[in-house]
């Protein structure tokens, strides 16, 4: 594939979306939804042929699980980009405007970033919720998936340009997808310097390893999972349970899918037990020393054997499966430094009903998400209300969490004279 030639082609689309209404953009992307909806069947017909290859190939039930469309995946991709649709437009978005002593008005404004490629595995929701993001931010964009998704996306873009060809305003060259079998382009991608703006890697932490040591431009990252609940002393323990069931069995492939539960010593004789029952059986409990013995005893009790002792490495690990590491420890700030240390700084909990530890947990977990009786599972840009999100961003600097349509924008400031000089 010829990366510059279609970043020479996105990067002119780019600016005839940078200088479109709302209405222009959004009459584009119902248009879209309309041929999602036309496509339908084609597309599910294609996740069926990537399911098989992956299933011959393989591939764990979790993975699987994330390549897997069905009528309701695809309903939500639609019912995404509506609400994407119903969100206002950024672009122009004024910030803060000031008008200095010398007469001077200076406004800060949203642009669009230009030009975004992602890199992304399985999920092939993807390619539909980031062509969404970046066309509704005025942003032009190439989509780098996976091999494992090729059929569904080919499907998916095919449908995203018929939509946008068939509206008057679309701007069909705003899309593009790369080659995915050909392993070279990624290199070509993140040296495109001039050509691409930023890339945001969406995937395992192999992937997002490669993507931040070899670009040489901008990246956006979005970290792996590795997420805790902490169950502080004045837990509400019915609550607690429920929280890490949910956190754990809804989605345990999920990048916001707890991996680690914390206890505070004084409640592990009361809480580990019901933690057990309710999980009955249905995820393997990696548990340190203490919690084991009382782990173990509880579930022999119940006639299951789903409780093994931890190794270190179990800590910090991103099981995505239906895998849960348990750990006792002696206070918040142990359990505040644990997370800290052996988290990934993407979504944490705390369940407690103190509002002293509510307050430390909050000012000293450094996560982009930082739950109190809630399940990390909200950690989502659909959740979050953005319709749609682009990944969870872990790191500090122009994004943090669940990135939505303003993530793909930028600040510029004009400012307003009257002939005045320096």
């Amino acid at each position: 594939m010829d990366i510059t030639a279609v970043c020479n082609g996105l990067r002119k689309s780019s600016k005839i979306l940078a200088g479109q209404t709302a209405k222009q953009k959004n009459d584009a992307l119902a248009s879209v939804c309309k041929a999602i909806e036309k496509r339908r069947k084609e597309i599910l017909k294609a996740n069926e042929k990537d399911i098989n290859k992956a299933s011959l190939a393989g591939m764990s039930g979790a993975l699987i699980e994330r390549l897997s469309l069905d009528d309701k995946k695809i309903d939500g991709i639609i019912n995404g980009i509506r609400t994407v649709i119903a969100q206002s437009d950024p672009i122009g978005e004024e910030i803060s405007g000031w008008k200095m002593p010398n007469g001077i008005y200076i406004r800060q404004i949203r642009v669009p970033i230009g030009v975004a490629a992602i890199i992304y595995e399985s999920r092939p929701n993807v390619t539909a919720d980031a062509f969404c993001l970046a066309y509704k931010s005025g942003n032009a964009i190439l989509l780098r998936g996976s091999s494992s998704a090729l059929f569904s996306n080919k499907e998916i873009i095919r449908a995203i340009k018929e939509g946008l060809s068939s509206c008057p305003d679309g701007v069909s060259g705003a899309v593009e997808l790369a080659d995915c079998s050909d392993r070279s382009d990624v290199d070509r991608i993140l040296s495109a310097v001039g050509l691409i703006d930023v890339v945001l890697p969406r995937g395992g932490e192999g992937l997002i390893k490669t993507v931040v040591e070899k670009a040489k431009i901008p990246v956006i990252q979005t970290g792996s999972g590795v997420c805790h609940i902490y169950v502080d002393k004045t837990a509400d323990h019915v609550i607690a349970a429920r929280i890490a069931e949910n956190s754990k069995i809804q989605r345990p492939g999920a990048c916001n899918a707890v991996e680690t539960v914390l206890v505070h010593k004084d409640e592990a004789d009361e809480f580990l037990p019901l933690l057990e029952r309710q999980l009955a059986g249905r995820v393997q409990l990696r548990a340190d020393g203490r919690a084991f013995e009382i782990l173990h005893t509880e579930s022999q009790k119940n006639g299951r054997d789903c409780v093994i002792k931890a190794d270190d490495k179990d800590f910090g690990f991103e099981f995505l499966d239906l895998v849960c590491a348990v750990k006792t420890v002696d206070s918040l700030e142990e359990a505040v430094s644990f997370i800290n240390e052996h988290g990934t700084k993407h979504s944490d909990c705390i369940i407690t009903n103190d509002l002293v530890s509510v307050r430390k947990f909050q000012q000293q977990v450094d996560s982009a998400c930082v739950y109190v009786n809630a399940s990390t599972r909200f950690t989502d840009g659909g959740e979050f209300g953005f319709g749609m999100e682009l990944g969870i961003s872990t790191q500090k600097l122009h994004a943090r969490g669940p990135m939505g349509i303003r993530a793909l924008t930028t600040t510029k400031f004009l400012i307003d004279g009257e002939g005045q000089i320096r």
